[in-house]
């Protein structure tokens, strides 16, 4: 596949510090969890040996367009947060390294029949898995208004959540709500015309996270990852909001999700990990300007103890 589909496709961000990151061994095994495009599993492939292999993630029968013909490379379609139960399936007991890029692939958000922007119609979708059940339309029509209003504030940090939820109980009474115009044309009233497009992009969020269970697949994720990493192994994350981003410094900081420090004899924190970059590593005003979506992405690698 030539350079210009990768690019249709995603663009990587901050692809040389996310594989920077890894300090790849190129004999090692590395997991991409987030295959995509394949940008940072071609780069993880470069650096490996004939006796290295990769194993790539992606629960979107799309990105299998982009599989990459090489006897190093095996790709998984499947969700991330099954990352354990498919490593055991290939005898893996160790990895040296794992790459997870969070950001949800310029691909979804482009393809107007999968529901993912504002900036189109069509239906309410937002599985980043086809083979999913529950669609955008299912939570927006059966949630219950508290419900709603929850998944709102929590996932997309909205003021006015249940003030949206209201609206949305109060017309979905009247008909059904199918298409993203029909769910606009409830929603926007809510937004002031300077911040409407941010305001709606922190609602298509919230459900998008929730239609995919986003939050629980990476805390399973981080989990399977510290009992696979081998002493020694690092862990690359980019993440592109704060919801992310808090899980992550949790748990790079205390081996947990929530944050709760444990603290040995001598007033150590009990975690599997220590920060290789303690300042989180963003992309430059250059890489900015080259790919906007890339300016909310924060890095943070993390490196298995001995």
């Amino acid at each position: 596949m030539t350079m210009t589909n990768d690019n249709v496709y995603h663009i990587p961000v901050l692809l040389e510090e996310t594989i920077a990151g890894l300090n790849i061994n190129p004999n090692g095994i590395y997991v991409d969890v987030t295959f995509g495009g394949g940008g940072h599993s071609k780069e993880i492939l470069k650096r490996l040996s004939p006796n290295g292999h990769l194993y790539s993630f992606d629960q979107d029968k799309d990105a299998e367009q982009n599989i990459v013909a090489d006897n190093r490379f095996t790709f998984v379609r499947s969700n991330f947060r099954y990352l354990k139960n498919w490593m055991r399936y290939y005898d893996i007991e160790y990895i040296d390294g794992l790459l997870a890029d969070l950001g949800v692939s310029s691909h979804h958000f482009d393809a107007q029949e999968r529901g993912f922007s504002f900036r189109f119609d069509g239906d309410l979708d937002m599985r980043m898995n086809q083979r999913g059940t529950k669609t955008a339309a299912d939570i927006v029509n059966e949630y219950t208004e508290e419900q709603l209003a929850n998944v709102f504030y929590l996932y997309g940090e909205l003021k006015n959540s249940r003030k949206l939820a209201a609206a949305i109980t109060r017309k979905r009474s009247e008909r059904r709500i199918y298409t993203i115009g029909d769910f606009l044309e409830i929603i926007k009233p809510f937004f002031e015309r300077e911040r409407e497009k941010k305001e709606m992009a922190k609602v298509f969020q919230a459900l998008r996270i929730e239609v995919n269970q986003e939050m629980d697949a990476l805390k399973e994720m981080l989990q399977a990852a510290s009992e696979l990493l081998r002493p020694g192994g690092r862990l690359s994350v980019l993440t592109y909001h704060s919801l992310e981003d808090r899980i992550v410094k949790n748990f790079i900081k205390t081996g947990n999700v929530e944050g709760k420090m444990e603290k040995d004899f001598f007033g150590n924190i009990n975690t599997p990990f220590k920060a290789v970059n303690n300042k989180i590593i963003m992309a430059s005003t250059e890489e900015q300007e080259k790919n906007p979506r890339s300016r909310s992405a924060k890095l943070r690698i993390a490196e298995k103890k001995q």
